[in-house]
């Protein structure tokens, strides 16, 4: 079992965005010798990555970073999808979601 679900996470973001291990290391600053080694172990849960780390590849695959950290599925996509909201739409949701809350 995973100890984080990164690996998961990772490896379907990258799949999504179309980008090989070494593509989406050598953009997150990787060396391009060593690129696609690390991330397969990223992927293979083999090492984790620190928060900075994780910060520069969700920037270059377009993903909010919490996306990275959620164990359940149903909430990581609800986490990509607000990432990609406007400000003014992430307000409407959440104004939504309080509303919805004060009710339950």
């Amino acid at each position: 079992m995973s100890r984080t679900p990164i690996p998961k996470r990772l490896k379907e973001a990258r799949d999504r965005v179309g980008l090989s291990q070494t593509e989406l290391g050598v953009a997150a600053g990787m060396d391009p010798s060593g690129a696609s080694p690390r991330m397969n172990q990223y992927e293979r849960d083999r090492h984790v990555p620190d928060f900075q780390t994780v910060k520069r590849i969700a920037a270059v695959l377009g993903y909010p970073v919490p996306y990275f950290y959620a164990e359940d599925d149903d909430l990581a996509e609800i986490l990509l999808h607000l990432g990609k909201m406007d400000d003014d739409a992430r307000s409407t949701v959440l104004a939504d979601l309080r509303k919805s809350a004060c009710r339950g």
